[in-house]
């Protein structure tokens, strides 16, 4: 039996020529699409989803390149953009009856939030962003030996062919290691779910590459022009990382002030995959934003 979020229906739902999101949608009122983040997929919500449901329209897609979503062959430099990743979000929520939408991102998904913020402020009205910093300062702040911790993002930076041929040829081992390392408890993520994004990641190498690739890319670009245009989110935004600033020497609050006029930061004790380890903590977190 697949695992599914207690009492969410699971469905494709098209967003664009040929390109279909796997989403689960569950719960009623004001829509809120939650989005992954690497190597996992939507049951990364599993436990929050399902609180956020008591009040909200909850919106959990599998990622373009990820899940059971298409992923669609990377023919062009803005195939796995975050820009064209954000597109899907407005227009999935749009295809679901909602012009306008709180979003939540961890991880890969909050580099797709982010983007959508700047891109499409109208239809934004709250932002999470969990445990990342924005791709353009995220190169600025990895450096020496410290950078160590994101060797995969240089790995997958390189030219097609390579890094993909590397990851298939081991890629249980290769996203288990991030499963396993970036986690602080053995019991956040159980032998199903883990195996499940295993399986997921197993079988969309080639396109979780070409978003790791876009990050090192147009990515870059994007924000470079946002940021020297002063662009900045304008709804209300709250982040919340790990202790980033300790582990990789710089003030990652000050890092995020420029890029928001109402910030709210918070640092969490959990590791990297805080929903499923301290699903209340971000559950409280996320609903606290949403009143704002």
């Amino acid at each position: 039996m697949s695992i599914t979020i207690p009492g969410f229906t699971t469905r494709p739902i098209g967003v664009t020529d040929g390109i279909e999101l796997n989403a689960a949608v569950g719960g009623e009122g004001p829509a809120l699409v939650l989005l992954h983040g690497f190597p996992e997929t939507h049951l990364m919500w599993r436990h929050v989803a399902p609180v956020l449901a008591e009040h909200h329209t909850v919106i959990c897609p599998d990622l373009r390149g990820y899940g059971a979503s298409s992923k669609p062959e990377a023919v062009a430099d803005d195939t796995y953009s975050k820009r064209t990743m954000a597109a899907d979000i407005v227009a999935l929520a749009g295809a679901l009856g909602f012009g306008r939408f709180a979003l939540v991102g961890h991880d890969r998904g909050a580099h797709v939030a982010f983007r959508t913020g700047l891109d499409h402020p109208n239809r934004v009205t709250h932002l999470g962003i969990l445990d990342i910093v924005p791709t353009l300062d995220t190169w600025k702040v990895l450096h020496g030996v410290s950078a160590a911790v994101g060797f995969h993002l240089y790995l997958m930076a390189q030219p097609p062919g390579l890094p993909e041929q590397m990851i298939a040829g081991s890629a249980d081992a290769f996203f288990g290691h991030f499963l396993d390392t970036w986690s602080t408890g053995s019991d956040a993520i159980p032998a199903d779910v883990r195996a499940e994004y295993l399986r997921a990641c197993r079988n969309a190498v080639a396109s979780i590459v070409a978003d790791f690739r876009a990050t090192a890319t147009v990515d870059i670009e994007h924000d470079q022009a946002d940021h020297d245009a002063g662009n900045r989110l304008t709804m209300p935004v709250t982040v919340v990382q790990q202790d980033w600033g300790r582990q990789l020497g710089f003030d990652a609050a000050a890092t995020w002030r420029p890029w928001a006029t109402d910030l709210r930061h918070f640092t969490t004790r959990a590791g990297h995959f805080m929903a499923e380890e301290a699903p209340e903590d971000v559950a409280t977190l996320i609903l606290n934003l949403l009143k704002r």
